[in-house]
């Protein structure tokens, strides 16, 4: 006959909290921006409400990152950048002010080149007008920030082939800042070639000057910066969980 020990169910045990999600933005002195990211946050906490989401930004914006990393203490946090190719803030501002930090941070890949990215900018040209436009006269300018740094051009420039395979047609990287060919070069480039309908794909994450910058040189229609498209939560998450499957066990701070 069983003791009426083994009757007795084992004590419930708690499941540690999962590491901070520390989103990492920018910054913009347009208040555009600081909406769309914080409705951005929104989304990521409805589809993931167990992980601590929190935002920081590299600058204009408040919070910054190394405010919201302090604030932290010394739990495990993931930082993922709310950027779209690698570059100077994710290769030396990030890591540096995560080493700065008390927090076990981990910092994760910037969000592009990614197929959830061409879902959200096909998305928001669909949104802007694109559709049964003839592929032999249409071609799309994918409109980004730029940087000097060249693994930026290169992933942009992977983000473009990405997104001209998924829609049959043309698709021009141009910048903004930092690296050529410019919005304006990049449609003179397609009108040689024939291509006379030309949309603009905006390939940043919230609305701001580079973007309406932009937008203003689209010769047709413009979409819409990503925003707070669907896929932009799911890809934030997507590089959160592939940051902790890297690194399962975040290290402690050398002060620890």
């Amino acid at each position: 006959m069983p003791s009426q020990l083994s009757l007795v169910p084992p004590p419930a045990t708690r499941r540690p909290a999962p590491p901070a999600l520390v989103v990492v933005a920018h910054g913009s002195r347009d208040p555009r921006a600081l909406s769309t990211v914080r409705a951005l946050l929104d989304r990521v906490r409805a589809l993931r409400p167990e992980v601590p989401v929190h935002l920081g930004h590299i600058e204009l914006n408040a919070p910054l990152l190394p405010d919201t990393l302090a604030a932290l203490g010394d739990t495990e946090a993931v930082l993922v950048p709310l950027l779209l190719s690698r570059g100077y803030h994710v290769k030396r501002d990030l890591p540096d002010m995560a080493a700065a930090s008390p927090a076990r941070t981990r910092v994760a890949a910037p969000l592009g080149p990614h197929p959830l990215l061409v879902d959200a900018l096909q998305a928001r040209l669909t949104e802007a007008g694109w559709g049964s436009t003839p592929r032999r006269t249409s071609a799309v300018v994918l409109a980004a920030a730029g940087s000097r740094d060249p693994d930026a051009k290169t992933d942009t420039a992977r983000t473009a082939h990405l997104l001209a395979a998924r829609l049959g047609v043309p698709v021009l990287p141009a910048y903004a800042s930092a690296a050529t060919p410019t919005v304006q070069q990049a449609v003179r480039t397609l009108l040689a070639r024939g291509r006379h309908r030309i949309a603009l794909a905006s390939y940043f994450t919230a609305p701001g000057r580079f973007a309406t910058e932009c937008a203003q040189a689209a010769p047709w229609i413009a979409a819409a910066p990503l925003g707070t498209h669907p896929s932009m939560a799911e890809l934030v998450l997507h590089r959160y969980d592939e940051a902790l499957r890297a690194s399962p066990a975040l290290p402690l701070p050398a002060s620890a």
